[in-house]
């Protein structure tokens, strides 16, 4: 017999046996509170975003494997303003966030990005927060990264 998905998306810290994952691994016979217990805590420094959660189980041994996905970038940079949505229009501006802040949504995402050095993801997270209408440190995203190619920010 295959192994049997349950998939879906989970605020951070904040599983539950109820919907969506508990009438679905309850029919697998497996333990749904240690399920949920060890997605709350692989998920917990991720409180208030959702994030794509796989539960991996096995039927007839009633194994289950917890996989854990990256929230979207531009839901770690809402998070670190502490904004609900960003620009509406390409001239609205919405916040201005930090390097530091920059640096550790990049930390966050490092396993889920193309970028094989710091300063690769870091300009990764400015482009998004160009599309987002957010400054970076006072200044258009562009700027940043072109500071960024010259050397004459650090990552």
């Amino acid at each position: 017999m295959a192994d049997v998905i349950i998939a879906g998306l989970i605020e951070g810290g904040k599983a539950s046996g109820g919907p969506p994952l508990g009438p679905a691994l309850g029919p697998l016979g497996v333990n749904i509170n240690a399920i949920v217990a060890e997605i709350n805590d692989k998920t917990k420094q991720f409180a208030g975003i959702k994030i794509p959660v796989k539960v991996i189980v096995d039927p007839v041994t009633k194994s289950y494997k917890v996989e854990v996905g990256a929230p979207p970038t531009s839901a770690l940079i809402l998070k670190e303003l502490g904004i609900q949505s960003g620009a509406k229009t390409k001239d609205e501006t919405v916040g201005n966030i930090t390097m530091e802040q920059v640096k550790k949504i990049a930390q966050a995402k490092e396993s889920k990005m193309y970028g094989n050095t710091p300063a690769a993801r870091a300009k990764q997270i400015i482009g998004t927060c160009k599309s987002m209408g957010v400054k970076v440190e006072g200044e258009d995203p562009r700027v940043i990264i072109a500071k960024i190619n010259k050397g004459e920010i650090k990552i």
